[in-house]
């Protein structure tokens, strides 16, 4: 017979120089609410559904380390509390990156892991609707931010967004070709074939994707902000979207953020779009995803991908999710403009974190070597 496995008795709830800091009550609360989250990470935490827990020596490095976060988040908020939002995890990873002790990659990428996890309990057990998507990446240099879309992608990307999904039109089909198509649509829209449509060609030829692509294009929405847009974020009229503070990611202040002309108009067909179909009726969500919910990161990784190859873009060895358009805004936004524009229209509470787009771009970069001989 093998050893019994450990048990939440064999991890450390609270660690002691969090005891210290913490009065008699305090630690009575907090040391309940860790247990909550030991127990839950060891019972279910990696698969839910499937009830899978994470192996006894990942639980005791988040506990170690979410204990280190909340020290953290006490000092900040100058007080004892157990709520913490995004905004706080990415103002702590941000701290450790300016810390004198230069922790290493391996260490923040593990920090960032552990923390995320704590947010998975708080969405899964606690009923929190948020999600951290954290600005920065830890497998390359510290200084560097995720892989970006060079100027010349964006074009590609911005025109891939038009040929997303579309269709041939519907009076250019032979009656077989239609009848093909029409088993297409009635699949990718979850309705008989007997009711497709001139409609539903329009619909596959519409302005959510363009819109959606465009709109991140120009503002770089991070994904939770592309799962939480509405449609009173959009003033088409100015050109702008206004994302109030408690929609905002970084939950800190209202942001307006100016868009191009083009995605104004994409957007505004959009709008008139969007209200002839039975999900919105209910909804005032800006994009819902073909299953009628909030897009996620892991959806929209899904639609980057498909523009790629729609583009012809190549991926491999890097790190492609929807923050590489993120990043390509506040690369030659900084360029093109200054740190100060970068950073309004990124949305960055601290101007360190601006920083890391402060650097010239490859093609620039070779463009000089070019000219050096």
């Amino acid at each position: 017979m093998g050893e019994n496995p450990l048990t939440i008795e064999d991890i450390p709830i609270v660690n002691e120089p969090t005891r210290a800091q913490l009065n008699d009550r305090q630690l009575v609360d907090y040391e309940e609410y860790k247990a909550s989250l030991v127990r839950w990470l060891l019972r279910c935490g990696k698969d839910p559904e499937k009830v899978e827990g994470y192996a006894w020596s990942t639980v005791r490095q988040v506990a170690q380390k979410a204990d280190k976060f909340y020290r953290w988040v006490w000092d900040d908020h100058e007080g004892y509390t157990t709520k913490v939002g995004a905004d706080d995890a990415e103002r702590y990873i941000t701290s450790l990156l300016y810390d004198e002790n230069e922790y290493s990659a391996g260490h923040m990428a593990s920090t960032q892991k552990c923390l995320q996890r704590l947010f998975k309990w708080r969405r899964h057990e606690l009923g929190e609707t948020g999600e951290w998507d954290p600005d920065h990446t830890f497998t390359q240099s510290l200084s560097q931010p995720r892989d970006y879309l060079t100027v010349e992608e964006r074009k590609q990307i911005r025109e891939a967004a038009l040929e997303y999904g579309s269709i041939p039109a519907y009076t250019g089909l032979t009656p077989v070709e239609r009848d093909e198509w029409k088993t297409h649509l009635a699949q990718r829209f979850g309705k008989p074939k007997a009711e497709i449509g001139p409609d539903d060609w329009d619909r596959a030829n519409g302005w959510k994707i363009p819109s959606l692509v465009w709109t991140s294009l120009d503002t770089g929405l991070r994904p939770i902000e592309v799962g939480r847009a509405t449609i009173e974020w959009v003033d088409v009229e100015n050109g702008v979207l206004r994302i109030p503070k408690d929609e905002s990611s970084k939950n800190r202040e209202n942001w307006i953020v100016g868009v191009t002309d083009r995605t104004a108009t994409a957007l505004e067909r959009w709008l008139n779009e969007r209200a002839h179909y039975d999900p919105y009726h209910s909804s005032d969500a800006l994009w819902l995803t073909r299953e009628g919910n909030p897009y996620t990161s892991h959806s929209l990784i899904y639609v980057l991908e498909r523009l790629c190859e729609i583009a012809e873009i190549p991926t491999e060895n890097r790190q492609m999710s929807w923050y590489t358009i993120r990043h390509s805004v506040g690369t030659y936004m900084t360029r093109e403009e200054d740190l100060a524009a970068a950073q309004t229209q990124l949305r960055h509470k601290s101007p360190k974190t601006t920083m890391r787009y402060d650097q010239t771009p490859v093609e620039d970069r070779r463009d000089a070597l070019n000219r050096m001989g």
